[in-house]
């Protein structure tokens, strides 16, 4: 049986180390996240996984190395385009936004109050088919359910086509039914465009049915690291979450 080597990285992360506070949160993080695989960031809560993906957009000061081995055109270090996928976002819903509102804001610099030109909309519209919902566009971003939101917010993140996709996890707070649905959404994007995704999630089940590599973070360091049929073990997973942890499949109508 022949091996094949491992992808190119797009991201290499040597050494990485994050302080906040003066507390230790992530400590000589080393690793290599493959160039278009889906690479799933699992660990206990406070583990620092948030931490790992704020850090790759440069919202926390760190230590050691972040090296991008990307842009499209070669010639420069960083991705051309990142996406984020929060694990929260916390609307005011005094503000009267329609998805369709929301997504302009961030597609026109034309102002809200001058009207929708008819090419943004048209964006818009594609953006949401995309991603599985066109019939959001004019729904108000508080009436949306939990799973609609995700896919707006994947909709923005897929915008331009980005080279590397970071999601927190993406499905929490997503009936299971629509959390199947999501994941099954990322890995079909991941295989259409070859766009990298580093993600998080509590969901094992998913991640070994869609994940390229995994990533195990305990107390902010690597416990364990590589593909799933390795990874998602009962012996690797009492040591990431603790004697207690088992993993059960989930089967349909459950």
């Amino acid at each position: 049986m022949t091996t094949l080597p491992p992808p190119r990285p797009l991201v290499s992360l040597r050494d990485l180390r994050v302080e906040l506070g003066g507390r230790p949160i992530l400590r000589s993080i080393t690793a290599n996240i493959g160039r278009g695989n889906v690479t799933a960031l699992i660990g206990l809560n406070g583990s620092g996984k948030t931490t790992l993906l704020r850090t790759l957009v440069n919202e926390y000061p760190h230590k050691g190395t972040v090296q991008f081995h990307c842009g499209h055109d070669h010639s420069r270090p960083y991705p051309e385009a990142v996406g984020y996928v929060p694990q929260r976002l916390t609307l005011d819903a005094r503000l009267p936004l329609t998805v369709g509102d929301f997504l302009a804001l961030t597609l026109s610099r034309r102002p809200l109050f001058l009207g929708i030109s008819k090419k943004v909309r048209a964006k818009s519209q594609a953006m949401l088919e995309r991603v599985g919902v066109p019939e959001c566009l004019n729904v108000p971003v508080e009436g949306l359910s939990g799973g609609q939101l995700q896919r707006v917010l994947l909709a923005l993140a897929l915008e331009p086509q980005p080279e590397l996709l970071l999601l927190d996890e993406p499905a929490a707070g997503i009936d299971f039914k629509d959390q199947k649905k999501f994941y099954e959404l990322i890995s079909s994007i991941n295989r259409e465009t070859g766009v990298t995704v580093l993600l998080v999630s509590h969901d094992l089940n998913m991640v070994q049915a869609h994940a390229h590599d995994v990533l195990c973070l305990r107390d902010g360091a690597i416990q364990c690291q590589g593909h799933p049929t390795e990874i998602l073990t009962p012996i690797n997973m009492q040591l990431v979450f603790g004697a207690e942890m088992h993993m059960f499949p989930h089967r349909s109508g459950a």
